[in-house]
């Protein structure tokens, strides 16, 4: 949803760490790539075959799925006996934090960087790929919360909630492949944004009226451009390397199968909501105001926790979501 990226580290797979360098959004991605890329992961582990071939189908619709620039040249480069379908996967689960660097192609719509919805009417578009507004509001929902009894604002639509819910319909319909593969593009990413806590939150105070972008405007000592959102995206790591996910992602406990069976998407918003409340904005270390604030070991090792839970939870669902939606 909302910062400027942090710089990714190095890693062995130099391709991909020098394209998704480029492509890195202006505002947030929920858990970095790392983070988008175990989410889908832990979901292809999980789906039918019947499924995976579909997933296949739709993905191949990709512009960046027959660009020589973007997903083949990651491909070509991805390591020896790991099985491409599944890479691809991965990699789809970050395209709409791709198109956010791809100027050429793709534009800001709506004020605030893009950031709230323009209203021009295009804004809740499902048209498919001849679309090339980011819709970067599509990656969260602020919903504000107040603990100095500041007033609250309205919650701006479209955001991450409604827009699951209208892709998810498009998967089950008998819409044209062209759609649902921008559909399921979408979906793969927004499953992991809707599980970050700060893509669903936004603390209201009088000095921050409209609330602080999900803790884009909380400052942290750790480092000189540091914010409490991009702490948050970082909690599970920042890696590229296909080698370095896929291990991370085998040590990460299974999400809970009760509470990976709930499909209501209003239950996963509020379940951030609460988690942004709780645990994010914890005081201390976080404490009134913009900050800037020092984090703690203790808090630091819970949020590194939260977010495996939040993000085996976003694959475990999100697989449920496609073994069941997807027509």
């Amino acid at each position: 949803m909302k910062k400027p990226e942090p710089e990714l580290r190095h890693t062995a797979l130099a391709p991909l760490l020098a394209m998704l360098c480029l492509i890195a959004p202006a505002r947030a991605r929920a858990w970095d790539d790392q983070g988008h890329m175990t989410v889908a992961y832990i979901a292809y582990q999980q789906l039918t075959p019947t499924t995976k071939t579909r997933v296949k189908e739709l993905l191949a619709l990709n512009p960046y799925a027959t660009d020589t620039k973007k997903w083949p040249k990651l491909l070509a480069k991805a390591p020896a006996g790991e099985d491409v379908d599944e890479l691809t996967f991965m990699i789809a689960a970050t395209w709409p934090d791709q198109i956010k660097r791809d100027k050429k192609t793709y534009h800001i719509d709506g004020p605030h960087d893009g950031n709230r919805p323009p209203d021009d009417g295009t804004a809740a578009n499902n048209i498919g790929y001849s679309d090339h507004a980011m819709h970067k509001y599509w990656h969260f929902v602020d919903t504000p919360f107040s603990r100095d009894h500041t007033s609250l604002p309205s919650v701006p639509t479209p955001n991450v909630q409604d827009r699951i819910v209208t892709f998810r319909a498009v998967l089950k319909s008998n819409d044209p492949d062209d759609l649902k593969s921008y559909d399921l593009s979408w979906l793969l990413h927004l499953m992991g944004d809707a599980h970050q806590p700060l893509h669903c939150a936004t603390r209201v105070i009088a000095s921050d009226p409209d609330g602080d972008d999900g803790g884009n405007q909380v400052r942290l000592t750790s480092c000189a451009k540091c914010e409490l959102h991009a702490f948050w995206d970082d909690a599970l790591g920042t890696s590229t390397s296909f080698k370095t996910v896929i291990a991370k992602a085998k040590t990460i406990p299974k999400a809970d199968a009760t509470a990976a069976a709930d499909l209501n998407e209003a239950d996963w918003a509020d379940e951030s909501f609460k988690a942004a409340k709780t645990s994010a904005y914890k005081k201390p270390p976080i404490g009134k105001g913009d900050g800037p604030f020092t984090t703690t070991a203790s808090y630091d090792k819970a949020a590194g926790s939260l977010a495996e839970k939040r993000i085996a939870l976003a694959g475990a669902r999100l697989a449920n979501v496609l073994n069941a939606d997807l027509k």
